[in-house]
């Protein structure tokens, strides 16, 4: 007998859509598994949001301090992008602070960060970062997402893509967030989404402030046995069309219905800071129920020993335009006591040797002063500028690459934002140039696809 075509499309339908089920759920699933042995098992990344100076924090430049208030050499700016001082007069600007060289290694750190210099045998400086974007917004999505394009994924969201989590109560990539008051650089949703990978690995923000997240105390009324009950009928109902459909979003939303459910305990658990001593909220200048940066960095540590893969911290008010002075001197000090603190507290607690610290901005600050508005500063500069490491497979007590004499252009052991992905990879035991995922055609990658490379300088 004939079969109605109509039976027949919806029959194949449910038949492709079951045969393909394995392999949408693969693609919904993380790699789980390194390339390599990894020398880390986590990445805090402190993200100094609006481009915090090299030249008054990790990078010394004595014959700029000798040229201070002189011309800056057409040379040197000819034909090159500039962000606000276009047609200004180019001035050189010395920097605002003194450098001390610290520790065995003699690593010269800016004294806007005596705690961090304290630890310089611990940080690989590299003083020779390029970005390809002068913008504060694409320079944050490159920075983050390996490509100032909208819409791709984020480091942590490929990082969680390749491992997975080590926590099953936790999500695999956490984001906070906190600023001192001023106007700070605008921080959007996208630094830290999924784009085309499966939704489960976007980064979940987590407030230091009020309920970490919306809703994660039970209704009024409502008992656990209850919930659990709604969670497993409606896990059924969502398996049922995922049989049905090829939508890898039904599987993320599956898995992430179970999370929900184990969050409601692990999340007030970890918001809970009465367990550390005074002694460890005053290492870090933490202050309970304020989204601080120290606070932050605390949070920061109690993540990784929960096994969470990757925290991003976004700390905001690095866009000195004008005021530099006063602008560095208020952000600073919390600044080098959080990052110091959680380097100092992840070592003493056998956490660093696993844990990558990341830290730095989007890019620099130019060289030339910028006084359009009130006391002097710097504008946005992509042609050379720092960043630091320091843990999970660094090697401490080296500073790598170089600006020139001006700090203008990076000329020795240029580090692309694309390499530092790269390397960053690289210590977690991925192969930068394996993490694919089918996009539009191509097996889209973090790294994109020009040559990107393992920075093997800084490595220990």
């Amino acid at each position: 007998m004939d079969m109605p075509r109509r039976t027949f499309l919806g029959r194949a339908g449910i038949s492709l859509g079951a045969a393909a089920l394995g392999g949408l759920l693969a693609r919904g699933r993380a790699q789980a598994a390194p390339h390599h042995a990894p020398a880390a098992d986590a990445v805090i990344f402190v993200c100094l949001a609006g481009g915090p100076s090299h030249l008054e924090t990790f990078d010394p430049k004595p014959r700029l301090a000798a040229l201070d208030g002189q011309d800056m050499p057409a040379s040197v700016t000819a034909g090159r992008p500039i962000a606000q001082l276009q047609g200004a007069r180019l001035v050189c600007l010395g920097p605002r602070v003194g450098f001390t060289r610290h520790g065995a290694s003699g690593l010269a750190v800016s004294d806007h960060f005596p705690r961090l210099g304290a630890l310089a045998d611990r940080l690989a400086i590299v003083r020779s970062m390029v970005s390809e974007q002068i913008n504060h917004d694409p320079a944050h999505t490159f920075m983050n997402c390996g490509t100032a394009l909208s819409g791709r994924p984020s480091m942590g969201a490929w990082v969680t893509y390749g491992l997975g989590s080590a926590a099953d109560d936790l999500p695999g990539f956490v984001v906070m967030t906190s600023k001192l008051g001023r106007n700070p650089q605008p921080i959007a949703s996208r630094q830290w989404h999924s784009g085309f990978l499966p939704g489960r690995f976007q980064g979940v923000e987590l407030a230091t402030t009020g309920d970490p997240l919306h809703y994660v105390a039970r209704p009024a009324g409502v008992s656990a046995a209850g919930q659990r009950d709604l969670v497993d009928a409606v896990a059924a109902l969502e398996r049922h069309r995922l049989e049905r459909l090829d939508d890898p979003e039904l599987a993320t939303r599956i898995a992430q219905y179970e999370l929900a459910f184990r969050m409601q305990t692990s999340v007030p658990a970890l918001a809970d800071l009465a367990g550390e001593t005074a002694g460890t909220l005053a290492l870090y200048g933490a202050e309970p129920g304020k989204a601080t940066i120290g606070t932050n960095c605390l949070m920061a540590r109690r993540l990784v020993e929960r096994g969470v893969r990757f925290v991003q911290l976004y700390h905001s008010d690095w866009d000195h335009h004008n005021g530099i002075d006063g602008f560095m001197a208020e952000i600073c000090p919390p600044t080098d006591r959080a990052v110091a603190g959680l380097i100092a507290d992840l070592a003493r607690r056998g956490l660093l040797e696993r844990t990558l610290v990341i830290v730095g901005g989007e890019f620099g600050r130019t060289p030339m002063a910028q006084a359009n508005k009130g006391p002097v500063g710097r504008d946005h500069h992509c042609a050379g500028f720092s960043m630091v490491l320091a843990g999970g497979g660094i090697r401490g007590g080296i500073a790598h690459g170089a600006t020139d004499d001006l700090g203008y252009d990076a000329v020795e052991e240029v580090v692309h934002v694309r390499d530092l992905h790269a390397t960053m990879l690289h210590l977690l035991g991925l192969d930068h140039a394996r993490l694919t995922f089918p996009f539009q055609g191509l097996d889209a990658r973090l790294t994109g696809v020009l040559p990107a490379r393992v920075v093997r300088g800084i490595l220990a």
